[in-house]
Formats: structure tokens, sequence, C-alpha cells
């Protein structure tokens, strides 16, 4: 069942929006930047575990996705759609091979941000490519480090990355993983109002990856 049209949450990203600006540059994680995109919010999150709050992927979950996995104590599911021919929707709710289709709240935890699942068609190649194409559509992020992983029998490809922003003249910490499925890519992305915000978040993040599987 879905929740809201992309359109519903145009005052949210454009406030995500607002708060980035200006170009970028890519990496491959093996300069400066990758220390700054991953390995400062990983040391962060160490030692620290979220709370297992209910599960999501599955019918009557809050999202109906190709994957399931648990969610942090009190963060809220929403099914998102993005409605075919908007140009707006097609500007918020698509980014490179994905379109959204569900957002996790952080409020109701006391956090300001988002775990938002992106999916894509069967076309969307390996999971490094998926993300490889997902970070590019954004022209402000740089900094990026990649990393394989393997939780159960599924093979995911995690990047840690910076997005710029221009009013705050300060870059934020943003991170993802993706993972294929026999109907396409799935993509779980975490965002944040700020890099202290995001940091705070990633138990949440940790707990998505690590219970992640198909079905």
């Amino acid at each position: 069942m879905v929740g809201r049209t992309v359109r519903g949450l145009v005052p949210v990203l454009l406030l995500a929006g607002a708060l980035t600006g200006c170009s970028s540059e890519s990496g491959d994680g093996t300069g400066p930047g990758a220390k700054a995109g991953g390995g400062t919010a990983a040391k962060s999150a160490a030692g620290r575990t979220a709370t297992k709050g209910g599960t999501v992927g599955g019918a009557g979950s809050g999202c109906e996705l190709r994957v399931t996995f648990d969610v942090a104590k009190r963060w809220k599911a929403q099914a998102v759609a993005v409605e075919s021919g908007s140009p707006v929707d097609a500007a918020l709710g698509m980014q490179g091979p994905v379109s959204m289709v569900c957002e996790i709240d952080a409020k109701p935890a006391g956090h300001i941000g988002f775990l938002r699942v992106w999916q894509g068609d069967g076309k969307g190649g390996t999971p490094r490519q998926v993300l490889e194409d997902f970070v590019a559509a954004d022209e402000n992020a740089s900094r990026t480090a990649y990393t394989r992983s393997t939780v159960g029998k599924l093979s995911v490809t995690e990047v840690a990355y910076t997005v710029h922003s221009r009013i705050m003249e300060e870059s934020r910490e943003a991170r993802a993983f993706a993972v294929a499925t026999p109907d396409g890519p799935v993509v779980v992305h975490l965002g944040g109002l700020d890099s202290q915000e995001h940091r705070a978040m990633l138990p949440a993040f940790e707990l998505a990856k690590r219970s992640l599987r198909l079905g």
C-alpha cells in the first residue's frame, strides 16, 4: 500500500537540496577523502548498536520491498510512489538507475534523517555499478569509499561519501548499500541533516544491513 507520492515529500527533499550545492569530484576511496567520508563515521559508530523495533519489506510492514530488514526502535516506515510522467517526481524520486519506494523516518526516535529505499529494474547491473551511478547522479557528492561484504548468502556493496553544502559551507556524510535481487537492484541510503545526525543514526543503518535478506 502506498503511503504517499514523492510530491508529498517535496518540503523535506527541498530542505535536503537547499543544504547542498556547487560542484564535486569522484573518487575510489584510496585518497584522503576516503577517510573523511567513511573512517570518521565508522569509528564514531563503533561499539553502538540499535535496538530492533520491527521489520520492513513484507506485507503489512509499511513498505513492501524485494528485501526485508530490521528497523531501529521507533523509526517509522512509509511507502512512497513515483508518479510516471511527473517531472517533479522524476527529479525528486529518482536517482541514477533507481526510484524511491520507501522512507523510514528517524524523527520519532529523536533524530533528523531518513533511511530511504530505492529500487531499479532488472537491468541495473552489479551492486557496485548501481551505487556508482546512484552517487554520480548527485552532483554534490564526493570523497567516495566503496567496500564489499557478505550478509548471509548476499553480496552487499557499500559506499561512504560526502555531500557538500554551499549554504552551511561544509560537507555532510552519507552512506548507502546495494544488493542485487532477481527483480533488480535495491539501494538503502542514510543521509541526515548534518554529519553529527548521520553518525548518530549509523547504528540503525548497520542494523538494516546485517539483517538484510531477500523476499
